[in-house]
């Protein structure tokens, strides 16, 4: 039940933002959730175009309310925001780059990024792409998940031959 209340506020949030003409797409673990990778997911991280980024958070403050950060973003971003919808944490990032020894490495939204869809409840929910979220769990020194991402895709290869 749990994860069906997370996904009926993704699908009211996707309502706002598609409605709001927003470029954006469902990333972190639960883009691995609806790649049959995990089974759960915490929260609901959206990646939203730079462009778009405010008009993203006023659309989530008429849902939900703003909160001030659990933890320290480690990252930069020029936009990073958490929401509560409904008891329900969502994460807002757009303009994210990864700070690391030898540079800076922007993790930001393109279109061409956003492979595929799946709807939920009716509404559309953008894919933001598996292997930048790879490289960005390898950045961010996230071994566990860039495994769970390679053995998935190397299942995939093997179920095909």
């Amino acid at each position: 039940m749990i994860i069906q209340h997370k996904l009926e506020i993704l699908s009211q949030i996707a309502k706002k933002l598609n409605e709001g003409h927003i470029t954006w797409a469902v990333g972190g673990s639960l883009l691995l959730y609806f790649k049959g990778i995990v089974d759960e997911f915490h929260d609901i991280d959206l990646m939203v175009h730079a462009d778009d980024a405010e008009e993203a958070k006023s659309l989530l403050m008429e849902m939900g309310e703003l909160q001030k950060p659990a933890y320290e973003n480690p990252y930069k971003a020029d936009h990073f925001y958490v929401f509560l919808v409904e008891d329900v944490e969502v994460d807002l990032m757009g303009g994210f780059t990864i700070l690391k020894a030898d540079g800076e490495h922007r993790c930001f939204l393109r279109k061409e990024d956003i492979y595929e869809k799946v709807l939920v409840d009716g509404e559309q929910i953008p894919l933001h792409s598996l292997t930048e979220w790879r490289r960005y769990y390898e950045l961010m020194g996230r071994s566990a998940k860039v495994k769970m991402i390679d053995d998935a895709e190397k299942n995939m290869e093997e179920d095909s031959k």
